[in-house]
């Protein structure tokens, strides 16, 4: 659960910290984990602890996105309570208070390390509402609400997550797909074909046995590269030179068998051409990229915004569920495999600046200015 940088006066910070009582008899080692989930901003451990800064008067959860104090200044605490009988108050940035305090965020956090725990065994909605109190129906709900995917969606993303770790490390297909959770089906290998953008086994030899084809064109942005699998297109690029391109495309697929095919490709590169040039884009244009399931959602939601219009990041984190995941949406659009394809292009900063962009600002600008001029 990540936020939005801020100026230091929006953290709630006092100009001139307190004396706060330091009384606590923890008093902890560099090697204490969770220091070390302080550093990382790890959210999985938010609800577990505290800690706070004897420099400020401040507690904060461990994802908080201020700057990291030095560590002779911090201790930790399990609960809020603790660390404001110590003399310490919440951090209006984090509000570390609102996790802890909020039954329904417990109760979804309580949920996923149920679902993380048995990710071989089949959890039902009706197990995981027997396990909880819970109605199946109200169970679901309330852990959309929370998480913005259903259980079932963050099963499949933990098994998926689990699976391409087991591929990486080396494992062979079988040992990798029980180890994550799955059946041996068929049908259970085709999905998670269709999630790694290609079969399993080639995704552990690192796509070493696939096949991507790919045409360069001239565009508005400069040269444009479309790539595809048998299954849609994986890649659009922009950049000067086609040697830039290619390089790109080699790192995205390091052992994939690169193979050049404009005519194949005709059809697709001229739909996005279309679009380059004040058409509205061609939805139909099949699509074959890997995605985590907030990214997912993140990108079926940048589609949907209307052709010259713009959202920004806060807009498009609440609009999917997630209205404290800014950062989280801003980095779901810095890695989108496919511009313009995926308008991530239409996303900009608060205050209406652009903000950034993978393929440049300028190409950003060009082409707002592109669909806005089209519109009018």
């Amino acid at each position: 659960m990540t936020t939005m940088n801020a100026i230091l006066s929006e953290e709630g910070l006092d100009p001139m910290p307190r004396t706060v009582s330091t009384a606590e008899p923890s008093r902890h080692t560099e090697d204490d984990p969770r220091w070390h989930f302080v550093l990382a901003r790890d959210a999985a451990r938010d609800g577990e602890f505290v800690f706070a800064v004897s420099t400020t008067g401040v507690y904060c959860r461990p994802s908080c996105p201020s700057r990291r104090p030095r560590r002779g200044n911090v201790e930790f605490f399990a609960r809020p309570e603790q660390a404001e009988r110590a003399g310490y108050r919440p951090c209006l940035r984090c509000r570390p208070k609102a996790l802890s305090g909020n039954g329904q965020a417990e109760t979804a956090k309580a949920i996923c390390r149920f679902i993380e725990q048995h990710l071989d065994e089949p959890v039902t909605l009706a197990r995981l509402g027997k396990e909880f109190h819970q109605s199946p129906y109200h169970l679901q709900r309330r852990f959309k609400a929370v998480l913005g995917v259903t259980p079932r969606e963050y099963a499949d993303s933990c098994r998926l997550r689990l699976l391409k770790h087991n591929l990486q490390s080396g494992k062979n297909v079988t040992r990798a797909m029980y180890d994550a959770g799955y059946g041996s089906s068929s049908r259970l290998y085709e999905r998670t074909a269709s999630h790694l953008g290609m079969t399993p086994d080639k995704y552990r030899r690192g796509a070493i046995a696939a096949t991507i084809r790919y045409a360069i064109a001239d565009s508005p942005l400069g040269r444009m590269l479309i790539a595809a699998t048998d299954r849609g297109i994986c890649a659009i690029q922009f950049a000067d030179t086609d040697s830039e391109l290619l390089e790109g495309l080699k790192r995205e697929f390091p052992f994939a068998t690169r193979k050049a095919d404009g005519s194949g490709l005709q059809a697709w590169s001229d739909a996005l051409l279309r679009q380059l040039d004040g058409k509205a884009a061609d939805s139909s244009l099949p699509l074959d990229i890997r995605a985590t399931a907030f990214q997912r959602r993140v990108w079926k939601y940048l589609q949907s915004i209307p052709f010259g219009a713009t959202r920004s990041y806060n807009q498009v984190a609440r609009a999917i569920g997630r209205p404290t995941s800014t950062r989280a949406v801003a980095r779901a659009c810095a890695t989108n495999p496919v511009a313009v394809a995926i308008p991530c292009h239409r996303v900009v900063r608060k205050d209406g600046a652009l903000g950034g962009y993978r393929w440049g600002i300028e190409r950003k600008k060009t082409l707002l200015g592109i669909e806005q001029s089209a519109n009018r």
